[in-house]
């Protein structure tokens, strides 16, 4: 077992970044127009990367599976961006966004980096703003804030229930803009199927063209990974449907540790699954979590005549309704972090209270603040506040205003209005802490490899908090890698371009047409489909919002007979040379198949709870996770040797300098 070194500078935390800005080598321009580059993935991480090295002057080469950059799942988020400028006046500062970050994610985290991105962040805005992203404006004309889980203070930037969509539209704009000059090489429906790795460094990716079915070759001087997270694994979870762990676990087989797969965020508020047929999960906003207020009712009787249909939920009084995260987190109430929320809401839901047919649904109500807000709008324009009717409507046209596309989004799913009636919530898989291992520089254990986004794991540790994801993909590429990048590329503006007739790039092809070649002649009679179903379930079961030592072990050796089962009798339909979705399918979930098993290792090595990863051993009286910091304060990172169950553990010491570590109560 070998320590790593993260390479975090020297100095204060808060030098740390200008220390490493001031020493760092650099490229000049000239040089820049000699050395290319390669980004693999265009959502907010990869966008705002390519976008930015482009105009820095490197040659860019873009690859994304979709039919456009700007259909980057990136575009699925919600609620909103963090940035610590405290334009509330409410008490934020650099600081306290590090603070909140670390202590938020459960204290498994590195504090050079957290710092980092809380320093950056407020850039972050500055650049959307530039850029021409909508944010919602309060009335004086200055950019909104609203409340996030985790956090006592306001420092959520948002534009409605879209704030992805619009900032992956401000960074697709910068690409664009690049792809026209001639900067960037833009490769849409193209999918990286293996990093080449040529005198121990990363020089270029083979890709295939999902259109035609061509296998290519692409040579570059750095490759960037910028994939996003491995939520499919489980199957039903929020992510796009074609979102994948693949490309992170290509690097990882060819030497790049993967960090921390057992960190897995539960989302809280998305609709609750419908029937065994159902293909993704639906989120809706954290945002929500802001004005509704989360119940279940007190008595066993209300819940079943509301399953029944007997009894309509709005009305139950108030004294009959169990508000349980007010009373359980009254400093936090209804804003707790996503881990405490999805484990409240399983907590209620075991033990019976679940508001719908299948038990796993709780109630999100904004009864509440359809008539705080209809009372002050009704104050501001001289109406008889005690007009109920009147109230009611002025409130329903500022809850509009503020999450309208989100509740049209669930009305239409759902049938229900849900101005009228609560929305029927449950936690649902939705993003990974864990990825790639990276240092300071955003750096693999592959020289020339970099990792950016949800690829890596480095910024969230255990738990991410809301509206932290699209703040760390564009510290990422916009404010990051152009500096870190510039540091390893020094040594190369001698080296010309990287040929493609080597050795290397030769066996790595191979390697992709083998694969390809295994799957397609293998004439089974099971649907690709139906096998990665049966893995979501597994891991769902054993290694999703709870763990155990039993139920890990009984996974591992479940996914080993799966994977077994998978490659002797999956039948994949039409041709390689050409356009085979279901071909594409498979080689993303072969590769599931191998991380999912990583996962539950992962998990049953580290006997803590904290965070997403809630082992069932180590939890207080009261249910909460219970953290072991004199064991587990380090980052596991794996090295593949062949087999996921024979992977090779290394550990990163994780110290905590400017943070005391202690029981993390939001009571």
């Amino acid at each position: 077992m070998t320590k790593l070194d993260a390479k975090i500078p020297e100095g204060p935390l808060k030098d740390k970044w200008t220390n490493f800005k001031n020493n760092c080598r650099l490229v000049n321009p000239a040089n820049k127009r000699s050395i290319d580059v390669i980004v693999v993935g265009t959502g907010l991480a990869g966008g705002s990367a390519a976008a930015s090295l482009a105009e820095m002057g490197y040659n860019v080469k873009a690859f994304c599976f979709q039919d456009s950059a700007r259909r980057a799942h990136s575009i699925a988020a919600q609620g909103g961006i963090n940035a610590a400028k405290n334009y509330q006046n409410d008490g934020d500062s650099t600081y306290r966004l590090f603070y909140d970050t670390v202590k938020g994610g459960d204290y498994r985290s590195r504090e050079a980096n957290v710092y980092r991105l809380a320093e950056v962040s407020a850039n972050i805005i500055d650049q959307c703003v530039a850029q021409g992203v909508p944010f919602a404006r309060e009335y004086g004309g200055l950019l909104d804030n609203r409340s996030f889980g985790g956090v006592q203070v306001q420092r959520t930037f948002y534009a409605k229930g879209q704030t992805g969509q619009q900032l992956l539209l401000g960074a697709y704009s910068a690409l664009s803009r690049q792809v026209g000059k001639g900067k960037i090489a833009m490769y849409s429906r193209h999918e990286m199927m293996e990093l080449v790795v040529v005198d121990g460094k990363a020089r270029g990716i083979i890709a295939r063209n999902l259109v035609t079915g061509e296998i290519q070759r692409h040579s570059a001087h750095a490759v960037l990974i910028c994939s996003g997270g491995y939520g499919n694994v489980f199957y039903l979870s929020t992510n796009a449907m074609g979102s994948n762990g693949s490309a992170a676990w290509k690097i990882h087989k060819k030497g790049a540790y993967f960090a921390n797969p057992c960190y897995n965020q539960i989302h809280p508020t998305c609709l609750p699954r419908t029937s065994e047929h159902q293909s993704k999960l639906t989120l809706m906003s954290e945002s929500l979590r802001n004005d509704g207020r989360i119940w279940v009712p007190k008595k066993m009787e209300d819940v079943e005549a509301i399953r029944s249909g007997a009894k309509k939920p709005k009305d139950l009084p108030a004294e009959d309704r169990d508000y349980y995260l007010e009373r359980r987190y009254p400093a936090f109430g209804n804003l707790v972090p996503r881990d405490v929320a999805s484990r409240a809401a399983k907590e209620r839901c075991d033990a019976g209270f679940g508001v719908n047919k299948t038990g796993e649904a709780v109630f999100l109500d904004f009864a509440s603040a359809i008539e705080r807000y209809g009372k002050e709008k009704a104050l501001q324009e001289g109406e008889d506040t005690n007009n109920m009717a009147l109230v009611r409507e002025l409130g329903k046209e500022v809850v509009k205003a503020k999450y309208g596309n989100l509740f049209q989004m669930y009305e239409k799913i759902t049938d229900d209005n849900p101005y009228e009636t609560p929305m029927k919530i449950y936690p649902a898989i939705h993003y990974t802490m864990g990825g790639i291992w990276v240092d300071y520089n955003l750096m693999t254990t592959i020289p020339g490899c970099y990792a950016l986004g949800e690829a890596n794991f480095s910024d969230h540790g255990a738990n991410r908090l809301g509206a932290s994801a699209l703040m760390q993909g564009l510290a990422d590429g916009y404010f990051v890698i152009p500096y870190t990048i510039g540091d390893y590329l020094a040594d190369d503006i001698r080296t010309g371009e990287i040929p493609t007739d080597t050795k290397e790039f030769d066996e790595a092809e191979k390697e992709v047409r083998d694969r390809i070649e295994k799957l397609m002649n293998n004439k089974g009679s099971k649907s690709v489909d139906s096998l990665h179903r049966r893995l979501g379930k597994i891991m769902w079961e054993y290694c999703g919002m709870a763990r155990n030592e039993e139920g890990l072990k009984t996974a591992i050796k479940e996914i080993r007979a799966l994977r077994e089962e998978f490659w002797n009798d999956v039948f994949i339909p039409g041709k390689a040379d050409g356009l085979n979705p279901e071909l594409e399918k498979a080689c993303r979930v072969a590769d599931f198949m191998e991380l999912g098993e990583l996962m539950c290792v992962d998990a049953l090595n580290r006997t803590e709870s904290c965070g997403g990863h809630f082992r069932e051993e180590s939890q207080t009286e009261e249910g909460e996770a219970m953290r072991n910091d004199k064991d587990f304060t380090f980052v596991s990172a794996w090295e593949y040797t062949g087999d996921p169950s024979e992977a090779k553990l290394h550990k990163e010491e994780l110290k905590y300098e400017n943070i005391e570590l202690k029981t993390r109560s939001y009571k």
